[in-house]
């Protein structure tokens, strides 16, 4: 008994452990469970998420490709229906361009058909007076048939009469005019000078670049005192062995480059010998001057010609009108002229004086009171020429009227001088203006898109809309500019004009 109560305590120590170790197991058992379910739970939890996160990614996949199918077939959509109203906007144009076309061609038609039954209107009363006539006619007896016939007989007469006197009145001009032809191809073809096509250009050749500087001189006293006394200006520039003299007066620069080209020959460059060569130069070409105004002529047998004429005609070689020598240019004038008046029974010498003089302006100074003919004619009267020939040299550019016949023949010959092939060399700025003006008024018509002068102006290529005209419009229009080209152009030869019309139909497909 005492040894059982010795060992209780022991044994509520050892039921207290095994409690407390129990209540130890219990609890961490209770936490491995917890655990156990709460990793459960989490690997529930994220197989859930993953599960929801594929079913959403297939989810929008699916979305995107049904998107991706709507839009494409919306952009079909739209590409059909944008197709469909271009086609429908072309044809709705190509409608409407044949519905005017249509219209054009009834309103034609209209016309037509007007015209058509004012025909047949004008038929059915002559067919009414003829069977009104046929009607009178038998009623009538021989002899007032036999009126009839003549009355008929002489108005058919008078008709076909006023018809042959139309036409031979009209043969009469035709004559006239292929007989004033053949007198100017007459003339032309007995004419056998040329003239020439010069260039006015001075140029004077130097042996070195060292002359410059010799004539250019100290301080520039040379070429100062060459200017002074010649009235030109020397132009001293990079352009190697050369100098420029340059100068509007045609005799000065001729001078002038006389002067020079014996002074570097000569190489005793100074203002002295500078005016000594200057007046010696003058001298011989005032010499040469009226020399040539002799030869003129002297060509032409004429006689009775004033020396102060004759110092103008000299100085006229000197002068150059679109690169033509004036002085050849009033010698061929007065050989035209005299063949012309000799051709009409005129007398030659009249024509051939008023055609030699009539640039005598050209050489006079520059401040003379009005143009170069009207100065020409004041000194020809002056010097006791004949009327007529004052007369035609005035009036041969139409400034003051005509009195005689000279007159338009001076202005045929002068005309045909100028016009001759070769006489005159055209610039390239007169070309440029003849190609644009042929141009500019072929695009002045209506429903023009184009215009081309090609062939150096000898051809119009003018291209037009196929909307605005039909192919009856273009073709007038080609007549239409031929007219208008005629009346208001003077180019020399023939100007061909094509019209074109093309329509074009593009599709493009995808």
């Amino acid at each position: 008994m005492g040894e059982f109560r010795s060992s209780l305590p022991y044994f509520f120590e050892g039921v207290m452990v095994a409690l407390l170790f129990a209540f130890l197991f219990t609890r961490w058992w209770m936490r491995l469970l917890r655990e156990k379910r709460e990793n459960v739970l989490n690997l529930a939890r994220k197989e859930g998420e993953l599960l929801a996160w594929d079913i959403r990614s297939q989810a929008e996949q699916e979305i995107t490709k049904t998107r991706a199918a709507f839009l494409d077939e919306q952009q079909r959509l739209t590409a059909e229906r944008q197709r469909a109203e271009t086609e429908l906007a072309e044809t709705r144009a190509r409608l409407e361009t044949r519905a005017d076309e249509l219209a054009k061609q009834e309103s034609f038609f209209n016309s037509r058909r007007g015209e058509i039954e004012a025909l047949r209107d004008q038929l059915e009363q002559q067919s009414q007076l003829y069977r009104t006539r046929l009607r009178q006619l038998s009623t009538l007896n021989e002899e007032e048939l036999r009126a009839s016939l003549r009355e008929e007989v002489r108005k058919e007469c008078e008709r076909e009469l006023r018809q042959e006197r139309n036409e031979l009145l009209a043969r009469g001009d035709a004559e006239l005019k292929d007989e004033g032809r053949r007198i100017l191809i007459d003339a032309l073809q007995r004419l056998t000078s040329t003239v020439p096509a010069e260039i006015g250009a001075t140029l004077v050749r130097i042996p070195g670049e060292e002359m410059k500087g010799r004539i250019i001189g100290r301080e520039g006293r040379n070429i100062k005192a060459f200017e002074s006394a010649t009235g030109v200006t020397l132009m001293i520039d990079e352009t190697p062995d050369a100098v420029l003299v340059s100068s509007f007066d045609p005799v000065r620069r001729e001078v002038a480059r006389l002067a020079l080209e014996r002074l570097v020959a000569d190489g005793r460059i100074h203002p002295a010998s500078i005016e000594e060569t200057v007046k010696k130069a003058e001298e011989e070409i005032r010499e040469n001057v009226a020399m040539l105004g002799e030869k003129a002529v002297l060509r032409l047998h004429l006689q009775r010609v004033h020396p102060e004429v004759l110092s103008y005609l000299g100085k006229l070689h000197f002068r150059l009108s679109n690169n033509q020598n004036t002085l050849e240019h009033s010698v061929e004038v007065a050989s035209i002229c005299a063949m012309l008046a000799a051709e009409l029974g005129l007398d030659p010498e009249p024509a051939k004086r008023a055609g030699l003089f009539h640039d005598l302006g050209k050489a006079m100074d520059r401040d003379i009171e009005g143009s170069h003919a009207v100065a020409a004619a004041n000194l020809l009267r002056t010097y006791g020429e004949d009327a007529k020939v004052v007369n035609a040299v005035a009036a041969h550019h139409q400034e003051v009227p005509e009195e005689s016949i000279y007159a338009p023949l001076l202005m045929i010959a002068d005309a045909v001088s100028a016009a001759r092939p070769g006489a005159r060399s055209e610039s390239i700025e007169g070309y440029l203006q003849r190609v644009r003006s042929l141009e500019d008024l072929a695009r002045s018509f209506p429903g023009v898109v184009e215009a081309y002068a090609v062939q150096a102006g000898r051809e119009v290529r003018v291209m037009v809309s196929p909307e605005k005209l039909t192919d009856l419009e273009a073709r007038q229009l080609a007549r239409d500019l031929r007219k208008k080209i005629e009346d208001t152009s003077s180019f020399p030869g023939t100007i061909k004009v094509t019209v074109i019309r093309e329509s074009r139909f593009n599709e493009v497909a995808k």
